[in-house]
């Protein structure tokens, strides 16, 4: 067995697997961290023949209600039977003395996660568009799932969602604040003020954007990853932080050279206006309020970054690409007010 990489103690992860999903390895165990986690860890572990994947919670300073490793281990499993795409999950495990922390163990599924302009500019044009629309309709594809179908009927509450979102990130902010941000506390101040109507809740992922998706050889969308933000709620947030990803690319310099993806960028990607209209058509939906939900995905993504900043200015973030993440916040939270902003 190889050495342990920091968070993940390969002989007890052995002697989990062996008790809870014996037969799955053959072999000993080797593992590497995945490069570009900036929030749970993602482990690549191979025993044998068995091609694996775990995750875990980050090191350190963890929000509450963040980095449940129950419920991205739920929505996984209950989204399988469905047109769906998610790895096949193994095992869940949610005693902290095992390894230290939560974790489970899926499938590792084959594809790649497009997050850089370059990758997709060497599939040409045609191939990137294809790629993001399958993305939009895979996002319409999850939303028409009926949670009740799936035993995800208890997955949240539908009702009230959006306020709840707005007191929810704002509570996280409070749990992260080390410093003062311009304009962030009149960023919660002005959403709590301009909730919409409830609509008819659905399953979101939290977090969707290309580069949580795999795409296979083949431009197939093959799995859809990070489910830790899944939940009940309006399906509007998850294309509102779609396009907020979107519009962060296409900014160019500053917060869009820096942050996430700037897939968007690539010759071929459709622009924010198609992506709306294709998945309006898709879903059936009335995008009316995306302003509102503009706004708030900025505020969550701002809060996101800044619970990463915190945990780096503590030492507690493993792998790179974390310096100037504090750097983005700002400018977030101006890309914010400016979503609500605009004119009705």
């Amino acid at each position: 067995m190889t050495d342990s990489p920091q968070g993940l103690d390969l002989d007890a992860l052995a002697g989990w697997l062996d008790r809870s999903v014996p037969g799955l390895v053959d072999g000993p165990l080797e593992a590497r961290l995945i490069t570009g986690g900036k929030s749970n860890l993602t482990y690549a572990v191979r025993g044998g023949s068995a091609d694996l994947v775990v995750r875990r919670p980050p090191l350190g300073h963890v929000l509450a209600t963040a980095h449940d490793m129950a419920r991205e281990h739920r929505v996984m499993a209950a989204l399988a039977p469905t047109e769906v795409p998610v790895p096949r999950t193994y095992g869940l495990c949610q005693d902290v003395d095992v390894i230290g922390a939560p974790f489970y163990v899926m499938q590792r599924v084959e594809g790649t996660p497009y997050a850089r302009a370059s990758d997709l500019e060497a599939l040409g044009a045609e191939r990137t568009r294809a790629i993001a629309d399958r993305m939009v309709d895979t996002l319409a594809t999850l939303h028409a799932v009926d949670p009740a179908s799936v035993g995800l009927q208890d997955f949240g509450r539908p009702e009230g969602y959006l306020e709840r979102q707005v007191r929810r990130w704002t509570k996280q902010l409070d749990a992260s604040r080390s410093r003062e941000v311009a304009g962030i506390d009149e960023l919660a101040s002005r959403l709590a003020a301009s909730v919409p109507a409830d609509r008819p809740g659905t399953i979101v992922h939290g977090d969707y954007r290309l580069d949580n998706l795999l795409v296979d050889d083949s431009d197939t969308v093959t799995a859809v990853l990070d489910w830790e933000m899944s939940t009940l709620g309006d399906p509007l947030t998850d294309l509102a932080v779609l396009l907020a990803y979107q519009e962060l690319a296409s900014a160019g310099g500053g917060a869009g050279a820096a942050m996430v993806t700037d897939a968007a960028r690539a010759p071929g990607f459709p622009s924010s206006e198609d992506v709306v209209q294709r998945y309006a058509t898709a879903s059936g939906r009335d995008v009316g309020t995306l302003d509102f939900h503009l706004g708030l995905a900025y505020f969550k993504l701002a809060v996101i970054l800044e619970g990463i900043h915190f945990r780096h200015s503590h030492g507690q973030t493993l792998g790179s690409g974390f310096d100037g993440i504090g750097d983005l916040i700002e400018p977030l939270v101006a890309y914010g007010l400016a979503s609500l902003g605009r004119p009705a």
